[in-house]
Parts: structure tokens; sequence; C-alpha cells
């Protein structure tokens, strides 16, 4: 499974920083594999082979695995190129433009695929079905199937079916949680675990919840069960995901609670989630951070913007004054949080004081990393309809004010930790120096030590130098 990663619009600068994975939405481009044996089409034509490419954040990538758990329950195997490929599917994100043009790029390359041997199943799934159903259907005519965020479970029997409308498997269904679907995880270190999908914000810029409907939560003792099972198969750190995470709730479950009895998991190290609402911050959620050892002091938190006016605009529910008094509070639980959040500059009407309080919240906050984009306008979401008035030349100036800010900021908070000793996650090895291994600390800083060290142990590293990015280390002798 490809994976492209096509969240922002953010030049390379900030992207390459992204790559290092501040945030836990951010992957760079890996191959999964199903579990069991793989074969080319052409050595076994009686099993039904399957190629995914996945476009956009790590909540695509988790669609995905559930995409190859399902197909893999019904004999499919997946291959690491189209052309030995039954069934070729884009798995896809609707957030930026960016990747719609990517995504339409790629249909009419893969259609060559097709051509050559017309027996081939070409799909879309994902956000981007849902949302531009149309637009791929007259853009890319080859594609044989569109299934939305919640057609996933029908996708072996439309496969099979001999459809000629690709409009199928489109429909939003509310009570849909693939709570009893097989994933098909990597094998790894970490996990990540959706537990809850959509979202019921509807922020002014966003098209999530027309494109992936309105919040469900799985059921407490099933996602405990998949931790447990994940400890058990060797899994150090779990990540939950879902649209707004820390509005979950199902029956007498809710995010705090949730944290603290997969805390309680055996065998289980680490806990961190993505994305949370400051909105939806509870006071039980902070303290469960504050008193599990499991869950990890560092904390994604979008502000999007620092100024009141563009937060109403936004339908943010939070003003600047309750989203710093919330980081006071968070600062003083959880002992060494590290931050970081998402900014967008440019939003409609965000005149020169709004992006200066914005500027200004930055430096106030003080964040450990930061991803910053550029306004792009979403069809369908309510900001569609306003001008987009703030000149392109602006954006971009504004946008490198806010990069050159965060990396001057990301480099001192990172050079503070010289000198101290981190817990690190081992995960594999460094892409530089030869020899090297790389992990994450509990507060999610890249770290790179030299080798040999063996991935998911736990090792000490004392940190002798930095960058804005990474800290360089040696193990601890204590």
């Amino acid at each position: 499974m490809a994976v492209d990663d096509t969240r922002g619009d953010a030049p390379q600068a900030l992207r390459g920083e992204t790559r290092r994975g501040s945030s836990l939405l951010r992957r760079a481009a890996v191959r999964r594999r199903l579990p069991g044996p793989r074969a080319p089409a052409k050595t076994r034509p009686s099993v039904p082979t399957v190629y995914i490419e996945t476009y956009g954040c790590q909540m695509n990538v988790a669609d995905t695995e559930l995409i190859l758990g399902t197909l893999g329950r019904h004999g499919y195997q997946q291959v690491d190129g189209p052309e030995a490929a039954d069934v070729i599917l884009l798995n896809t994100c609707a957030i930026r433009e960016h990747a719609e043009a990517r995504v339409l790029g790629r249909l009419r390359d893969l259609g060559r695929h097709k051509v050559a041997r017309p027996a081939v199943r070409l799909g879309v799934t994902g956000c981007m079905a849902q949302h531009l159903r149309d637009k791929l259907r007259a853009a890319a005519p080859q594609v044989d199937l569109l299934v939305g965020p919640d057609g996933y479970r029908h996708l072996p029997a439309l496969l099979d079916a001999d459809a000629t409308d690709p409009h199928i498997g489109l429909r939003l269904d509310p009570a849909e949680t693939y709570a009893d679907l097989p994933v098909a995880r990597e094998s790894g270190v970490r996990a990540w675990v959706t537990i809850m999908r959509g979202c019921d914000r509807f922020c002014t810029f966003c098209i999530v919840p027309y494109v992936r409907g309105r919040e469900r939560s799985l059921p407490g003792p099933v996602l405990v069960d998949q931790v447990r099972r994940l400890a058990d198969a060797g899994v150090r750190e779990v990540v939950f995901l879902g649209q707004t995470v820390n509005a979950y709730r199902c029956d007498d479950w809710d995010f705090a609670r949730l944290l603290r009895e997969t805390a309680a998991v055996a065998g289980l190290r680490r806990i961190r989630f993505t994305s949370p609402h400051p909105a939806e911050m509870s006071e039980a959620a902070i303290d469960a951070m504050a008193d599990c050892d499991a869950v990890m002091p560092q904390l994604h938190l979008p502000v999007q913007s620092g100024s009141d006016r563009v937060l109403d605009r936004m339908a943010r529910d939070y003003t600047v004054g309750a989203y710093e008094r919330l980081v006071e509070r968070l600062r003083a639980r959880v002992a060494g949080l590290a931050l970081s959040t998402d900014v967008i500059v440019g939003f409609p009407g965000e005149t020169d004081a709004d992006f200066a309080a914005t500027e200004a919240l930055m430096a106030r906050v003080g964040y450990d990393s930061a991803f910053l984009f550029k306004y792009s306008a979403r069809e369908g979401t309510r900001a569609y309809k306003w001008p987009d008035d703030v000149p392109e030349v602006d954006k971009a100036k504004r946008l490198e004010r806010l990069i050159a800010l965060q990396e001057r900021v990301s480099a001192e908070r990172n050079r503070a930790q010289i000198g101290r000793d981190v817990e690190v996650l081992v995960e594999g090895p460094a892409k530089r120096p030869a020899g090297w291994m790389v992990g994450k600390s509990a507060d999610f800083r890249t770290v790179v030590l030299p080798g040999p060290a063996a991935p998911g142990h736990l090792v000490t590293v004392r940190v002798e130098s930095a960058t804005s990015h990474t800290l360089i280390g040696r193990e601890a002798i204590l």
C-alpha cells in the first residue's frame, strides 16, 4: 500500500518538518502488507489481488487498514504494484485541493491497466469519492466504483457484482462504526486505533462532517479488547484516532474513562490521541492525562487562528482567552507537556491585525511544533460561499512569517532538552547516520541514537545536541 500524504499547501521547509513526525496525523510513504503469503496474480490466477494507494492523513491510513482487513477476510491478497492487481483502489482525502488534483492525475495514469486488462476493477474510496462523485465520474470515466467512508463493509460484494453505476456505496450511515470488522495492521511498535467516526462540529472551512457524517463512537469494551490484543501482539504504543477524538462518548463511557481503562492494559506502555478539539477538552480528560503513566505528555491542540473575530467566523466555539486558559491548565497538570497545533492563514476576511494576533498567540504559547497552512476553499463548506479575499501573495508572506517563528521556537525548545535523559521508544533504523536508530520520546520528539537497539525497546537517552526537528543523543549509563 503506497501512502501519499497530501494534507497541506505549506512550502517544502514546513513539509519537511512535518514528515519528521511532530504530528500524529502525518506519515511518510510506507508499504503495508496483509498477514500471510503474497503472490502475484499471474501465478495465482484463482486468488483475487488488490493494490491500494492512500492519499491523506493517518485517518485515511487507518481506513486503508480496515479495507485490507475486510478484503482479506474475503480471500483477497495484497500486491505491491498495480501491474499485478485485479483490483486497484485509491483511498482518498477531501481536505485539500492539492490532493484532488493528484488523485485525478493518478486515475488517468492507472487507466492504462484497464486498457491492457479490461477485467481490472478500478475504484476510488474515502472522502473524495463521497465529496466529488460527479467530478470523478466525468474526469475519470474508467472508474468502476466509488465507495465513501461508510461503504467499506460492502466492498467485497460490490467488487463481485457487475454493477454499471459507479455511484454505489456512497450512502452515509449514521450507525456504521466497523466495530466488528477485521483490520490488517502493519506489525510494529505503534498501532492506530479509530475510536470514533464523523464529526458534529461543522467548522466553516471543513468538509469532514459532509463526507464522513455525524459523530458515532465504538463501544468502550470493544476498544479495550482491541488494545489488549495489540499489546499481546507486541505493540507498545497505541494512538487513538477521531476527527474530534476527545468528543468520544458511547453509553456510559466518555473519553476520560477510555484513557483510564486502556492505560491499565498489561504490556501497553504508551497512549496518544489525535486530534482533540479545544472546546471538548474536559477536566476529567486532563486529569486522566495527568494521572495515567501510560498517557503520554504530548498534545496536538489545533488553534487555527489567534483572532477572536476569525475564530467566530470559523465557528470554532472558543475564544483566544479560553484557549490560553486551557493551555495553562494543561501545563499545570501534565508535567513536561509538549504542545503542537494547526494554524490557517488567509482565511476569508483575515486582516493584517487578525494575522498579527495569530503571530502574537504563537509566540506567547510557544508550541513545540506546528502545522501551518494557507487557506484553500473547499466546495461544500460554508466558507466556500464567502469571497476568498486575502491575496495569494499576502497568504504566502504570512505563512513564511509563521514558519520562521515556529522554526526558532522549535529549535529553542529542543535545545532546552540538551543534557537531559529522555525515555525513547525505538522504532527502527535512522535515515542517517548509518547504523543509528530512531525513536520517539515520551513527548513525541524525534530522537536519534547510535545502534544497535531493538525496535520496541524503551531506552534512556542522554541528549547531546538538537536541531529544530530532532534530538541527538547516546544511551545513558545510569
